[in-house]
């Protein structure tokens, strides 16, 4: 395994982070456990979940449940994972009450953080990220509910999530003028389907010293080696529209692919690590294979032809702003 800096800090991460979000949706407790334990074995440290993961069975917190049965095997489980969960979303815990609905205020942090380090048998995160922004919310309250959790040493590092770049800007100049230490990453969806990322994100991140985490970087499945032979890719009408809408350019990558002899989702993966902007991708296995496959990127160095080609494939927004689209 490789290891980078998360962002600006002085914390180590596996430049893979294994996400969670299929544990007890897809996968059962056991095959969950399975994955983890070969994670650790094979030196990734970075683990990602969410309190609302669960919610495609109904059951907010499922997921954060099945890691935390995993930690209390011991075996030095717990202490040996960078371990990041998030707050935002809805819950759909009626003691919420009125204040079911995302958000960020210090009320839904305090309660949620309490509830997720129960679910997680844990008494402290390493990170934890906003699930999204709240319009509603001022960075004043934000940070008087993270202050006293960093000092408490209850979380290490606050992280943003789906941010835009001024976000990140905003979270900054505010947590400077507090003499804190503010965001220290940002995971955003990002592959190469998806780059518009590197139009504002990617910049305010490199400004500011965050460090980049991608989630979805497969583009659920659209960048998979099995993404023109299984139909399963395109489970909605949405998604099958998505599908017919890229299917030339998969059908070059799968081309591309064959001719450097590795598979697309390998390839995909080591795109992504190319970037000097990237921490690492969230690499969601439903099987023990797949999250063997996904290892296979870290020793793929993609010369300067393959990355030209690629760019050819799925062509970016055009550099950064503005001059992406002026002088």
């Amino acid at each position: 395994m490789k290891y980078t800096y998360l962002g600006r800090t002085g914390l180590k991460v596996s430049r893979l982070c294994l996400g969670t979000m299929n544990f007890g949706n897809y996968n059962d407790e056991k095959e969950s456990f399975k994955i983890m334990d070969a994670a650790l074995d094979a030196g990734l440290n970075f683990f990602d979940t969410a309190n609302n993961y669960g919610k495609s069975t109904h059951r907010e917190g499922l997921t954060e449940t099945i890691i935390g049965r995993w930690f209390a095997q011991g075996g030095g489980r717990r202490e040996s994972v960078v371990l990041a969960t998030k707050v935002h979303e809805e819950m759909h815990d009626k003691t919420d009450g009125p204040n079911s609905a995302g958000g960020l205020s210090l009320y839904k942090i305090r309660r949620h953080l309490n509830a997720s380090m129960k679910r997680l048998q844990t008494d402290h995160l390493e990170i934890y990220y906003m699930h999204h922004i709240d319009r509603n919310v001022t960075w004043d309250e934000i940070w008087d509910a993270f202050q006293p959790l960093v000092q408490q040493g209850r979380i290490d590092y606050v992280a943003s999530s789906n941010f835009a770049g001024w976000h990140i800007a905003q979270a900054q100049a505010e947590a400077k003028a507090r003499h804190i230490l503010g965001l220290v990453c940002e995971q955003h969806r990002y592959s190469l389907l998806c780059r518009l990322p590197e139009l504002e994100l990617l910049p305010s991140c490199k400004a500011h010293g965050l460090g980049v985490v991608a989630w979805s970087p497969l583009q659920q499945g659209l960048l998979s080696r099995n993404a023109l032979t299984h139909t399963n890719v395109a489970r909605t009408e949405e998604q099958k529209a998505e599908f017919n809408e890229v299917r030339k350019q998969l059908e070059a990558f799968h081309k591309l692919s064959q001719e450097i002899g590795q598979p697309e989702d390998v390839v995909a993966l080591a795109w992504l690590l190319a970037n000097p902007a990237m921490t690492a991708p969230v690499i969601g296995p439903r099987t023990l294979e797949q999250f063997e496959d996904s290892l296979k990127a870290i020793d793929v160095v993609l010369d300067a032809g393959v990355m030209k080609k690629l760019d050819e494939i799925f062509p970016g927004p055009g550099g950064t702003a503005p001059e992406a689209y002026a002088w």
